[in-house]
């Protein structure tokens, strides 16, 4: 087969694959979470108190109370967006998408070497199949 061949195939592999439910989730779990404004508002203040807490913890003189401030704050910060249903969503999505791809890794894999990956449960419906 020539190489051509191949990219092609990897090519209408990535358009199969575009299509899927999984991904196309993923794809809107990714627009919900960037439009939603509240979350990200949360997002840039995490980052911005993460800065704030690492530049005084590189301090000579600590203010140990400031410390104690601004870490609550991350904390609670850090409960609200884990807690988010928008990030939830994204979070689950991401993961869905990342065992597709594993499993479409797998089954490549398989394909060239005759050999099931060592992360085969030996379950089909955890992979897609085309293994056994």
């Amino acid at each position: 087969m020539e190489t051509n061949n191949i990219f092609e195939l990897a090519a209408n592999l990535g358009k199969a694959l575009k299509e899927d439910e999984k991904l196309i989730r993923l794809e809107n779990a990714k627009k919900a979470y960037e439009g939603d404004g509240d979350l990200q508002k949360m997002m840039v203040e995490y980052e911005v108190q993460q800065k704030a807490l690492q530049g005084e913890l590189t301090r000579d003189e600590r203010d140990t109370l400031f410390i104690d401030t601004i870490q609550n704050r991350i904390d609670l910060l850090y409960r609200k967006i884990m807690e988010h249903p928008v990030f939830i969503e994204l979070n689950e999505a991401q993961a869905e998408v990342n065992e597709l791809m594993n499993a479409v890794n797998n089954t490549i894999t398989f394909h060239i070497t005759g050999e099931q990956p060592s992360s085969c449960t030996h379950n089909c419906s955890t992979c897609g199949g085309g293994c056994h």
